[in-house]
This record gives C-alpha cells, structure tokens and sequence, in this order.
C-alpha cells in the first residue's frame, strides 16, 4: 500500500532542516518511495515534507517517518500519515 506521510515543520525550523537535509536524503535511499518532495510557503521557502511510501502497513510507515532524521532532530510540529490509492499518477 501507499502511504503519505505529510509532515509540516516547526515555526523555527529552516536552519535545522539545512543542516538535517543530507542524513534525511541519505535516509529516503533505502526505501522505495513513489515521490516526494519538500512542501513550500508562497514565499517559496520549504516548510514541510510529503512523501509517498510504499509500505506493507500503517505500522511500517509509522516507523519509517519516526526514524527520518529530520524527525529524530525535532524538525517537525505535526506529521499525518494517510492511505494512498493511485489514480492519477505520472507515468500510467
């Protein structure tokens, strides 16, 4: 199943997501994601994550989005996790 994990950042976050962006990539890498991307503000700065997850169950998403260190380094004020049906996606 997809899941998206939603996930806006605290007020204060913009220094500690540049510093937490490497490990966080590094981190997606070993998962298969069917897209993601940082979610920006009308100013165009990024103030959140959305990522869609491929996952056998809530509980696998639920630790895959605990265990981003974007997460682990406090990054975040509230993190939504959904279940995804494709019906319109790139490519199909």
């Amino acid at each position: 199943m997809i899941w998206c994990i939603y996930c806006e950042d605290r007020p204060d976050g913009q220094d500690l997501r540049a510093e937490t962006r490497p490990a966080h990539l590094g981190y997606l890498s070993g998962f298969d994601i069917e897209a993601g991307g940082p979610l920006v503000g009308d100013d165009g700065a990024m103030v959140g994550s959305c990522i869609f997850l491929e996952a056998p169950d809530r509980a696998a998403a639920e630790e895959f989005a605990a265990n981003d260190p974007y997460a682990k380094a406090g990054l975040f004020e509230r993190v939504t996790i959904t279940g995804f049906k494709k019906v319109v996606w790139p490519g199909q």
